[in-house]
């Protein structure tokens, strides 16, 4: 039985990736959670004809509580976008104050569980999460992740258009380092099977991976962002975690994950300089299995971004673990 929580299942990434979630053979019961419409969510998709039964609790009445008790996975998509008028650190101390309380009924309810941060920015929300449960006494470093699986599968896309490759899904191309801008590079020298990028294409490539969600943002008229291909990536990284999870094995996925807790993160940590980063990770029944140092096979090009990366991250990261150790007025 593999009881799957969606933490923020009202949303624009939540609905979609409850719906793919009820619709997995995988998942035996879905429990949905949100401030506003998650009944309703969960009615409207228990009307569909597969396996998993649907659940919908709102804060009132013990919902946290008894959404989150004896949830294998938990994902988190919570939070809000961004909107007129707003910096960048009202959107961070809002969307941090929502996962750190989330995560607190993590810690409380269901501490085993597999933990899947979605909300942004990814690259201080999953060190806020990390905190939060250290400061409870549960922190398992093998269960904790980022989700960065949207840079990997716009990865896959878009050099599929330059490659002519058909399927993009038939190509592997390692994403490393975090979750937003300079932070996310690409690793085409890693890929396979091995892809040939022109020169003269591998800079608006590389953009275009790492602004990826400003493509979306401007093509909604500043409306939306990216909702559906974010939904469709938590999928794919939460089916991998519970496959994984059952016994299947070589799944390997990157992933943004506590480095000095996981086997093969020591060796990263010294590379990177980042107690947190994402990198390819071999998933097993508890979770990381392993890391895979492709860090040091990074070529020169790849070496420049990884260097920016570092200083964008170590900054990120730095943030994240501030917000819960000295807490904002």
């Amino acid at each position: 039985m593999v009881k799957a929580v969606v933490a923020g299942a009202s949303g624009g990434i939540g609905q979609p990736l409850s719906l793919l979630l009820k619709i997995s053979p995988l998942v035996d019961e879905l429990s949905l959670y949100d401030v506003v419409n998650t009944p309703g969510v969960a009615t409207d998709l228990s009307h569909i004809s597969s396996p998993a039964t649907t659940a919908g609790y709102l804060p009132q009445e013990d919902g946290l509580k008894k959404a989150f008790t004896g949830a294998d996975i938990v994902v988190i998509p919570a939070g809000i976008p961004r909107k007129p008028g707003m910096t960048r650190d009202d959107l961070f101390k809002i969307n941090a104050g929502i996962v750190r309380d989330l995560v607190k009924g993590v810690a409380e309810y269901c501490p085993n569980a597999f933990v899947l941060i979605i909300s942004n920015p990814v690259n201080s929300t999953v060190p806020i999460a990390a905190e939060v449960l250290k400061n409870a006494g549960v922190f398992n470093p093998k269960k904790l992740f980022g989700v960065t699986t949207l840079d990997v599968v716009r990865a896959e896309t878009f050099v599929a258009e330059i490659v002519g490759e058909k399927n993009p899904a038939k190509l592997t191309i390692p994403v490393i380092g975090g979750h937003s801008g300079e932070t996310i590079v690409p690793l085409f020298s890693q890929a396979s099977p091995k892809v040939n990028i022109p020169a003269d294409q591998l800079d608006a490539l590389t953009k275009r991976i790492q602004f990826g969600g400003d493509e979306v943002v401007q093509a909604k008229g500043g409306l939306g962002s990216a909702t559906l291909s974010m939904a469709y990536a938590g999928f794919r990284f939460a089916e991998k975690v519970i496959k994984a999870s059952k016994g299947e094995t070589g799944i390997v996925e990157p992933s943004f994950v506590y480095l000095p807790g996981v086997e093969g993160g020591d060796a990263v940590q010294k590379i990177t300089n980042c107690d947190f980063f994402s990198v390819p990770v071999e998933l097993g029944t508890e979770g990381v299995k392993s890391v895979a140092n492709i860090v040091a096979n990074a070529n020169d090009y790849e070496k420049k971004l990884l260097e920016a990366a570092y200083t964008g991250l170590g900054g990120n990261i730095a943030k994240g673990v501030e917000f819960i150790k000295n807490p904002p007025a």
